[in-house]
This record gives C-alpha cells, structure tokens and sequence, in this order.
C-alpha cells in the first residue's frame, strides 16, 4: 500500500498549524511549526491571496494529513459520509474519529497516530477479545479495546500506558488504564471531537 514517506513536519508548516504527527516533538521547541511558522519552499514565505477552492483544498489536506489517509481513500469516507443521514461533515469526522488507530491515539495507548498506525499493524491490540491488525477497522459502540497481555512487558508499551493514566480522553470513551482497556460507550458527537477542520469547506469542494 502507497504511504507518505517525506518529513511529516512539513505537512505540519504547509496547513500553518499543528496537526501532532510527530508526538512527543510537537510538544517541545524543537517542534518545526514553533521554528519555522510558515510554508516550507523558496516562496513559503511570500504572501499569496487563497482563492475560495484554494481555502476549500487546505481544510481537505489538513483533515486527510491530521488522519494520516490517501486521497483515494479520504474520497471513499466522503462517499460513505455523504449516504448516511444527517449532516455530512460530521459524518465524515465521525468516521474518521472511528478508524483504530484513531482511537487508540485519543486513548493515549500511541502518541501520535503514526505510531497508534503502526502499534496496531504489529498486532498488539485486540477489540472484543480478538486480535486487529487493521488500522481503519471501525469501532462500535459496545466495542472493547485493550492491550494484548502478550504486548504489556514492551518497554515502549509500558511507557505509554504509564502516561495514559493522566490523559482524560474523550467523553465516547471510557478509559480503565490499570486494565490496558477501554469501552467504545458511544459514537461521537461534533462537539466532542477536537480536530480543527471547517468539515463543510470539505463538503463544498466535493461538490463543484
């Protein structure tokens, strides 16, 4: 499968604002965005005038970038949003918000979602009682999340779920850290989610 392999921070420097691709680093100075605050390239620092599809293409690439998604399959989730009911902004959040690895970066059980991405593709979590190795697999409402006991004697596991006793996640998950688990209690609400993207500038774009 094709994936993004050029420097991360530049995506960062490109939508103008954080989208913590790097973990750990975004929250220090050494952070590219606290640097260098303004587009990578000879001319990133030149003023330009954003034409309104100009606005409508950044809120898609930050949204697509801050999941860490292909085009192709951003353009499906828009698809599935778009045939569901109510508004489909939120739907197109909401699903994103559901993929696992999403989830178990807001669980704090990776520190960014690259690295929830590839803790889940090493298989050490487990939903229901069963191994997933798949990063956008959907949760449910009901779901239960936890940490493979096969995976708890990582070091690196270890470290994470150490921090993920002081994080407060999200209402739509209840959290047991001592246990390495957590509950799916509901589906997310727009309120609920934190991403700083005008899901309807989305909408727009896909419908010229």
């Amino acid at each position: 499968m094709a994936k993004y392999t050029e420097s991360v921070c530049r995506l960062c420097r490109r939508e103008g604002l954080k989208l913590y691709l790097k973990g750990d680093r975004c929250y220090t100075p050494k952070c590219a965005v606290e640097r260098r605050a303004y587009a990578p390239g000879q001319h990133g620092q030149g003023r330009k005038k954003v034409s309104e599809y100009g606005l409508q293409l950044r809120e898609k690439q930050k949204a697509r970038r801050m999941y860490g998604i292909l085009e192709g399959q951003f353009r499906r989730y828009f698809e599935k949003a778009e045939r569901q009911k109510g508004i489909t902004g939120e739907n197109l959040l909401r699903l994103l918000e559901r993929r696992l690895d999403n989830v178990i970066y807001r669980l704090g059980f990776g520190s960014s979602r690259s690295e929830s991405r590839q803790l889940v593709r090493h298989g050490h979590f487990t939903v229901n009682g069963r191994k997933v190795n798949i990063p956008s697999y959907m949760i449910r409402v009901g779901d239960v999340i936890a940490v493979r006991d096969k995976s708890k004697d990582s070091p690196r596991i270890k470290e994470l779920l150490e921090r993920a006793g002081d994080r407060t996640p999200p209402a739509w998950l209840e959290l047991e850290a001592d246990q390495a688990r957590a509950r799916v209690v509901d589906l997310p609400t727009r309120e609920q989610i934190d991403a700083p993207v005008q899901e309807h500038l989305i909408v727009e774009l896909y419908s010229r």
